[in-house]
């Protein structure tokens, strides 16, 4: 498989699945131009919508946990806060932005997205009131946003994967064949380790932290072969 299977197909198939629609208006508003179309809730549309920052109704800026404990005041998140809390600062010093959004911008069964073009990053309100289910999703989401660091640095729009797919356990394996299948199963490399750190205390916080610093991510991660390739040919290495 040529280096640019495993880099700059994933930015076609990050396209493919954020596609947009032609006409953004607030999902929810009371008030809107009845000759215009409105956006569908739950869709492709109404996802890219958000990302382009043109529906920010119910769409908040998650700084820290102490956001979802306003909004779901009845869980307890103080098992995950100080994983989370890092996550979240290392992020923010790298320039990622992470943002929780009410649940109709996203297709249902989606409980978040990062985007390489904006660095940005969004989880759906809907899952994040079980603790256990956010921590989940922002290890996975912010490991994609490591695997951007990977490919050169967040000021590009791809991906690199960080480990060789043989370190990946068996059961992340499965799982992401399991959830990409068809005409995604070319992000099994990325997310089968997305899943596996989303899955692992610990393993994102050490990776966006090395992205916050001073450090590119492959002095400290020893890249694969072919990530190595792609890095050399764009000059990082």
């Amino acid at each position: 498989m040529a280096v640019r299977s495993t880099v700059a197909d994933m930015k076609k198939l990050l396209a493919t699945m954020a596609a947009l629609g032609a006409l953004c208006v607030p999902l929810g508003a009371m008030a809107h131009d009845p000759d215009q179309p409105v956006v569908v809730p739950h869709s492709m549309d109404a996802m890219g919508c958000m990302k382009l920052r043109e529906s920010t109704d119910e769409v908040y800026r998650l700084h820290d946990v102490r956001l979802l404990n306003d909004h779901f005041p009845d869980e307890d998140y103080s098992g995950i806060r100080k994983e989370a809390n890092e996550i979240l600062d290392s992020l923010r010093e790298s320039g990622v932005d992470v943002y929780i959004a009410a649940g109709r911008y996203f297709p249902r069964t989606h409980r978040g997205s990062y985007y390489t073009d904006t660095n940005t990053f969004f989880l759906n309100a809907n899952h994040m009131w079980n603790p256990d289910v956010f921590i989940t999703v922002l290890r996975h989401e912010a490991w994609h946003a490591a695997q951007d660091c990977m490919a050169g640095g967040l000021d590009n729009s791809f991906i690199a994967v960080i480990h060789d797919g043989e370190q990946v356990p068996e059961e992340w394996q499965m799982s992401a064949r399991v959830r990409y299948s068809g005409s995604f199963s070319n992000a099994v490399p990325w997310e089968q380790e997305a899943i596996w750190a989303g899955n692992t205390e610990g393993m994102t916080a050490e990776a966006v932290a090395v992205c916050a610093s001073e450090k590119e991510m492959w002095e400290v991660y020893d890249p694969t072969p072919m990530t190595r390739e792609w890095l050399e040919d764009k000059g990082h290495l």
